[in-house]
């Protein structure tokens, strides 16, 4: 049986840390090793870089063969995760439910959940043959068939996992895709909080709702230990989202049954119009920083209201932002730009654009 990672996360709990075998959205070739606290977070940097060094054999460490013990099949832990979540939501949801889940891990997790809880559950994707049908992460242009599906089925909303299910994202009763940005809102109403702890890339939207909105750098380790301090919720447009009285780790099939019980209420259609949505401009120029100090200094000369350096180049405007990060994975700058008007982020975007590409190591 397959197990997703916020099932592993709540897991750890009774264990000193747990390790999940992933490629998340990813193709299998991309595998690897997620290390968990007991609290569901993911390892910090600093922990992060132990494992590295004892990897690279910076860092040693004496372990005696007679400390070494057997392991063993510990098999209730998806069923621990689902009795967990209806325990906050042991109300009937009557309303009919599209699921796609992708054939990855939450195959028959979330479904299963889902009927217990009352749904009319439609399933797409609901088996378990190690293929993925479309590309697994939840974004509005791999889930075209989810989208036509709610509307052809009359149900009141479709939701789509990602490889692992630590994200979900979903689609309103008119069949359409509702964006990260809008995911956090609608959770951010029935989080009990005013306290919101979201990615330094997310709408400023989130702001104008009435929140007390604190950054991080893009990445949910980032919102996890944020949250250690305080008893906020938190989540990225990724899909990503945190719900602390559960566990640090995110949970999208805690997720999934959060989004049906707000379904229950409300039509979701009426709750994504009532979120001021701003037209957002993403692009990328090809090349390097090669003096990050010298890019700030010129990019202050915009004349913005203020800069944030915490991942990347933020430059907050009167009327906009900018958002200047270096590629992780590719010689890139990736530019984003948000304003409460096309003209006004096309502006910012290519004022930007313009001064980065005079101060970048061109490849």
């Amino acid at each position: 049986r397959r197990v997703t990672n916020p099932h592993t996360g709540l897991a750890g709990r009774k264990f000193d840390a747990a390790i999940m075998v992933t490629a998340s959205h990813n193709p299998p070739k991309y595998n690897g090793l997620k290390l968990l606290n007991p609290d569901g977070s993911a390892f910090s940097s600093w922990q992060q870089k132990q494992i590295e060094g004892l990897i690279s054999g910076q860092i040693s460490m004496d372990i005696q063969w007679d400390s070494m013990q057997t392991g063993d099949l510990y098999s209730s832990a998806v069923d621990q995760h689902i009795v967990r979540i209806l325990k906050d939501f042991p109300e009937k949801q009557n309303i009919k439910v599209v699921v796609d889940c992708g054939c990855a891990a939450a195959y028959d997790i979330t479904p299963k959940m889902l009927n217990q809880m009352g749904c009319q559950v439609v399933a797409m994707n609901c088996t378990a043959n190690g293929i993925f049908p479309h590309d697994v992460e939840p974004i509005e242009a791999n889930l075209t068939d989810l989208m036509q599906a709610v509307v052809e089925n009359q149900a009141d909303l479709g939701i789509a996992h990602d490889g692992d299910a630590d994200r979900v994202m979903a689609v309103d009763d008119l069949g359409r895709f509702i964006s990260g940005d809008k995911m956090l809102a609608i959770f951010s109403t029935v989080s009990g909080g005013r306290e919101i702890v979201t990615t330094i890339d997310a709408s400023m939207c989130i702001e104008e709702l009435g929140y007390n909105v604190i950054r991080t750098r893009v990445g949910d380790p980032y919102i996890s230990e944020e949250l250690k301090k305080g008893d906020g919720f938190g989540g990225e447009p990724s899909g990503a989202w945190v719900f602390p009285q559960i566990s640090l780790c995110p949970d999208g099939v805690y997720g999934a049954a959060q989004i049906v019980d707000i379904a229950r209420h409300k039509k979701l259609s009426t709750l994504v119009d009532g979120i001021p949505a701003y037209p957002v401009i993403r692009g990328n120029v090809a090349g390097t920083i090669p003096d990050m100090d010298l890019l700030v200094s010129k990019l202050k000369e915009l004349n913005p209201l203020s800069v944030n350096t915490i991942d990347g180049i933020k430059l907050i405007f009167q009327d906009g932002w900018m958002l200047v990060r270096p590629s992780g994975t590719e010689p890139k700058i990736r530019i984003t730009s948000e304003a409460k008007n096309e003209v006004t982020a096309r502006r910012i975007y290519d004022n930007g654009a313009q001064v980065i590409k005079k101060y970048i190591r061109e490849v």
